[in-house]
């Protein structure tokens, strides 16, 4: 962990502050850019990682958020089933001008511009989760009823 974080992490640390949370941004020697790697660098389990996943909504060609659990696929039929809309795989330049952030470290809050979130009904089964935060070192630990929060997402079933 370094005592000072890089541009993207203070930014996300800013947001969370701004919005009265005080979670702990920290970035790790090792990388986090997948749930597994998360995972790992951490100590926890894949299930305990809260990925953000964008997908792009076919109809408005705005940015969807799914927050879901690192073990978690997204079933992409029941997800547009249950949330009512159609969505497309999106690409990396459309995710970094839709939220400010590379894949691989995008955070569930702190976008340069709110995103329709859904939230994994699964993360509600651990007592602490963990989130990038805006770089594939930095993460910060909260709890699933603070992602709700944060996001102002809707829990969905998933998988």
């Amino acid at each position: 962990m370094t005592s000072k974080l890089s541009a993207s992490a203070a930014r996300v640390k800013e947001f969370l502050d701004k919005k009265g949370f005080s979670f702990n941004v920290m970035e790790l020697p090792s990388s986090t850019r997948t749930a597994k790697e998360a995972a790992d660098s951490i100590g926890c389990s894949v299930a305990q990682i809260a990925k953000s996943l964008i997908f792009e909504d076919a109809d408005t060609h705005e940015a969807v958020l799914i927050v879901a659990s690192g073990i978690n696929r997204v079933d992409i039929k029941k997800f547009e089933l249950a949330a009512g809309l159609k969505i497309k795989k999106a690409d990396a330049d459309f995710v970094k001008k839709q939220t400010g952030f590379s894949i691989g470290g995008i955070p569930p809050a702190g976008h340069i511009k709110p995103l329709k979130t859904y939230l994994d009904k699964d993360l509600k089964k651990y007592d602490s989760i963990w989130a990038a935060a805006g770089t594939p070192f930095a993460v910060f630990e909260f709890n699933p009823e603070e992602l709700e929060e944060l996001t102002g997402g809707e829990w969905i079933e998933l998988t």
